[in-house]
């Protein structure tokens, strides 16, 4: 008589060797370099607009070769560059990772901090204090940290940005290095102690070299500017520009204007900002030995340049298109350079961004488009008697910013005042303001769970020890800034909506309109890579990338 084997060991036997198996295919199909490229204030519609000025090797490569997630968006408020990086890389928001924006009031120490300062190292490669910071206020593991304990620190991570913000938050807690650049006088790219006491030979080599003073040149249109049909008029009212320069119109001298606008730190709000970066990047791959061996090792870049030029010259620049035009030819060169170093199928890469940017609100109310500018002062003003004329004093609120309101809880105590009281007056006397949309409390953020609007990115990106008590939000197209050049930090569609691009190997071809978040990328290349999640990560593998 034939023996079965009994159902559940059966299972259990097949289960293993389908294991095996799948184990196996992720090993194999394991890329050896991961390159992480965010693009500081990219608008998705900025790969559309300016598609017809790409050639076929930077963004058109990675569209027409890779999957293009098209309604990608930030899931979390504020939307600026620290907590965007580090949302890219650890897969969850502000809530959970801590970075809640660039600066932040600390409550316990009673001053603002820095998202990447750390006062205890020290500056390499310089003399300044600009190396005084690390990723230690993150709290939360990225992916490149989740790779670094799979392959038992063999694997490498190395950051590079412009924003020292834009290197450490996405190399993580333990990557090899990360840089950054350290411009005025000295145009140098510097790191610090908490990753090395002292510059690799190839960096050193590089800032001996004159590749960043050979950038101090003309800054002209790469193209005909009057072929340029994507963007609005060269000279117009919306622009900032260059001090020593009356006009915000090409050509730019940027020798000459470097001396009334820091140095070196000019090539910063330039194209060739991003060049820069890319050629250090070149540099990194081929004296790190970047993807080399079989352990994954992984890059992360940041172009900060977008984010500089279109906050001086605005979303609708001639000055950010040429920028871009000029950014797909440095990608090109890097994708040749991992075409013929690495290997084709051997990569992986993804491109995003971690915000995009309002058109300048004087121009949108030129065309009669709802938008304005805050009067800071005169709710400061408002604020300020209501207190006053309610409580009797101004020292209940400790302090004000990012939208949030600190309450000062030694004086309520003092004054026998209940928290949740005044939380809720304040909401009321707020949301009686010019300009102010919705305004909520920390309790509601705390005791309720939001599913849909603003209110659910508002929650994702509080942090119950280090946000407010209560939270502002301003009329859509109405900022702080001035009334020349752009900024961002909204939760609304043109903050939130940014490119989502991946490529390479274990990447199909392909796009889609389904909704994916920010959060969703480091649970992806995670899977890819068959390595842990980050640890806090809230984001899903978006498995229909896979090929």
């Amino acid at each position: 008589m034939k023996k079965t084997l009994p159902l559940f060991l059966f299972l259990l036997i097949s289960g293993s060797c389908v294991a095996h198996t799948v184990n196996s295919s992720l090993t194999d199909s394991r890329p050896k370099l991961v390159v992480g490229i965010v693009v500081d204030q990219m608008r998705y519609d900025y790969l559309t607009r300016f598609a017809s000025k790409f050639g076929e090797g930077g963004f058109m490569r990675l569209i027409n070769e890779g999957f293009n997630c098209k309604n990608n968006h930030f899931n979390y408020v504020p939307t600026y560059t620290g907590p965007g990086h580090a949302s890219v890389y650890t897969g969850t928001t502000p809530k959970y990772h801590g970075i809640i924006s660039n600066n932040w009031y600390d409550k316990e120490i009673k001053s603002s901090v820095y998202c990447a300062q750390d006062d205890e190292v020290n500056s390499v490669g310089t003399e300044s204090s600009a190396g005084k910071m690390s990723p230690q206020r993150m709290l939360t593991t990225s992916f490149a940290d989740e790779n670094r304990l799979f392959t038992q620190m063999r694997g490498k991570t190395i950051g590079i940005a412009l924003k020292d913000r834009g290197a450490i938050l996405p190399a993580g807690h333990t990557a090899n290095t990360a840089y950054w650049f350290h411009g005025k006088d000295e145009g140098v790219w510097i790191t610090s102690s908490y990753y090395r006491n002292d510059l690799p030979k190839w960096v050193s080599d590089f800032n001996s070299s004159d590749a960043v003073e050979s950038y101090l040149k003309v800054w002209n249109t790469l193209l005909p500017v009057d072929t340029y049909v994507e963007s609005g008029e060269d000279q117009n009212d919306f622009e900032r520009g260059f001090k020593g320069k009356t006009t915000a119109t090409f050509p730019y001298d940027l020798a000459t204007l470097s001396t009334q606008n820091g140095g070196f730190d000019i090539l910063k709000t330039t194209p060739f900002g991003n060049s820069i970066t890319m050629d250090f990047a070149l540099a990194a791959l081929k004296g790190e030995a970047l993807g080399q061996d079989d352990d994954t090792d992984v890059l992360a870049i940041s172009f900060s340049s977008t984010d500089y030029v279109g906050h001086n010259f605005g979303v609708n620049s001639k000055e950010v298109e040429d920028t871009y035009i000029r950014l797909d030819k440095d990608l090109e060169r890097l994708f040749i350079y991992l075409d013929n170093n690495i290997g084709k199928g051997e990569y992986t890469v993804f491109l995003t961004s971690d915000h995009g940017a309002v058109e300048v609100p004087a121009y949108l109310e030129s065309v009669n488009i709802p938008a304005g500018y805050l009067d800071y002062n005169s709710r400061k003003a408002l604020f300020q008697k209501f207190l006053m004329d309610t409580y009797g004093t101004t020292e209940l609120v400790e302090n004000v910013s990012n939208n949030q309101i600190f309450l000062n809880k030694v004086k309520l105590k003092e004054l026998d005042l209940n928290i949740h009281d005044v939380e809720q007056a304040l909401v009321d006397e707020q949301i009686s303001y010019p300009n102010i949309a919705k305004v909520y409390t920390a309790t509601t953020m705390n005791s309720t769970n939001f599913t849909t609007g603003i209110e659910v990115l508002l929650q994702n990106g509080y942090n119950q020890k280090r946000s407010g008590d209560v939270i502002v939000v301003d009329d859509i197209a109405h900022i702080s800034y001035s009334k020349k050049g752009s900024t961002h930090g909204s939760g609304l569609n043109y903050d939130t909506h940014v490119p989502l691009l991946f490529f390479g190997a274990g990447i199909k071809q392909g796009e889609t309109f389904d909704k994916t978040v920010i959060p969703d990328i480091a649970p992806t290349i995670s899977a890819l890579l068959g390595i842990s999640f980050p640890n806090g990560s809230t984001g899903k593998p978006l498995g229909f990338v896979f090929d």
